[in-house]
Order: C-alpha cells, then sequence, then structure tokens
C-alpha cells in the first residue's frame, strides 16, 4: 500500500483548472493546500497534484528536490486518510503548493503532510455526517 501510481497522480488539465477554481483552500506552512470532493472513482480514492512554483524556487534540481521530498512524505503516510475516504465512499482532488522560498528538510515537510493528511481526514468525515 505504500506506492504512489499513476492513478494517484492528479495530471489532466481540465480537473486541474476545475480543482483550482472550484476548490477549498488552507494554508500549512509551508504548504498551500486546494482540495474538493469528487464523485467517487474506483482506481483511487485521492489524486494529488504537487507543485513547487519557479517563482519561490528558481532551480530547477532544487524544485525536483522538495517534489520528491513532498512525494515520498504523502506515500508513506497516505494510509489512514485513504482508508477513511474508502470508509465513506468519497473522491478527493487535491494539490500541494510549495509556497516559500526557503528548501524545507524532509522531516519537515514530513510533519507538515501528517498535519494536511489529519486536517483533510476530519473535513471529509465531517461532511459525511
Amino acid at each position: 500500500m505504500y506506492t504512489f501510481k499513476k492513478a494517484e497522480r492528479l495530471k489532466s488539465k481540465k480537473a486541474i483548472d476545475r480543482l483550482f477554481a472550484e476548490g477549498a483552500r488552507f494554508y500549512v506552512d509551508p504548504f498551500q493546500v486546494v482540495h474538493a470532493a469528487e464523485p467517487f472513482d474506483s482506481d483511487s480514492p485521492a489524486r494529488l497534484l504537487v507543485s513547487v512554483p519557479r517563482k519561490k524556487i528558481r532551480k530547477a534540481v532544487r524544485r525536483n528536490l522538495l517534489k520528491r521530498r513532498i512525494r515520498e512524505a504523502y506515500r508513506l503516510n497516505k494510509n489512514p486518510f485513504l482508508e477513511t475516504l474508502l470508509l465513506h465512499h468519497r473522491f478527493c482532488t487535491f494539490a500541494l503548493v510549495y509556497a516559500t522560498g526557503k528548501i524545507a528538510d524532509y522531516k519537515e515537510i514530513e510533519e507538515k503532510i501528517i498535519l494536511i493528511l489529519k486536517r483533510l481526514q476530519k473535513e471529509y468525515e465531517k461532511a459525511d455526517q
């Protein structure tokens, strides 16, 4: 279950545009999180987009490093969130936009990803009641 397969990645331009136009937002330093509930999809209960803007981090090597760290932290900590979505028959698309100019270490990123996933989990549990 510790995988991050193609079906879990948000790639469709139409879906991405819809997410940023209609999705709810919140901020957990250093991430801006945009999320939206979608009709249930059998491939994967959640789809993720990771974005590190060039305006914030100029060098591609550093942007790629941050994206790898973010994806790895998500991959290792997503299971409780996905179980909640499956239990409530929900489907979620969300984007993690890195919103600061400093390069965070893996431990800091992982802590923030865990906070984000717990908050999303609570929101989807609350929406089902």
